[in-house]
């Protein structure tokens, strides 16, 4: 159960941001265009993206030594901490997005839902190197599954919430201090993370 904690908290930390994807969501959302199919794709592509991470990281442990394992966790490091220094630069992030009320159809809507997930760098970066990079220590098959799971999981939570809290929450979901704060909770719980990863597999 400490693995799908550990995933939940951990995904969450990382999806939580006011990136493109997540402005998106939050457009179609106050438009009320869509908003259950939007989501949902955004949920299943991380949920593929992880379980592919997870797997990838899985089936090349046999091939990795005791350097290779330093190495990976080294650019793990490094992902972390630019993924942290992004945080930081988001504090002087204009939140703003098209104020166009017409509505989008689904083909067309599902279309641009696909291309914010998949052609996104960050969402790879985030669900396929740093997810499966941390599930390689985990010794078993299942409780890489719960790790996934919980990652997974997260990803469920935020999208559906963000989606449809949109509307009423509006206020809040374009708040550059709400974002702030938040971003300070995930700012030290990744670093606390990053710093645990070096004390345990680099030095």
């Amino acid at each position: 159960m400490n693995e799908f904690v550990f995933g939940f908290s951990t995904g969450l930390s990382l999806i939580l941001a006011i990136g493109a994807q997540n402005l998106f969501v939050i457009e179609q959302g106050i438009k009320k265009n869509n908003i259950f199919l939007v989501t949902s794709i955004c949920i299943l592509g991380d949920f593929l993206l992880i379980f592919f991470g997870i797997f990838l990281f899985h089936f090349i442990k046999n091939f990795i030594n005791d350097l290779i394992n330093m190495l990976l966790s080294l650019c793990l490091v490094l992902f972390l901490l630019n993924f942290i220094w992004l945080k930081l630069k988001t504090f002087k992030y204009d939140i703003k997005f098209s104020q166009t009320n017409l509505q989008t159809s689904k083909s067309k809507i599902g279309l641009q839902t696909l291309a914010f997930t998949f052609l996104n760098p960050h969402v790879y970066s985030d669900t396929v190197f740093i997810l499966g990079n941390l599930s390689k220590n985990f010794l078993s098959i299942s409780d890489k599954v719960l790790f996934g799971l919980g990652a997974s999981l997260a990803s469920f939570i935020f999208f559906y919430f963000l989606g449809y809290g949109a509307q009423s929450l509006r206020v809040y979901f374009l708040n550059k201090k709400v974002w702030r704060i938040v971003n300070t909770f995930i700012i030290c719980y990744l670093l606390i993370l990053t710093m645990s990863i070096i004390y345990t597999e680099i030095i």
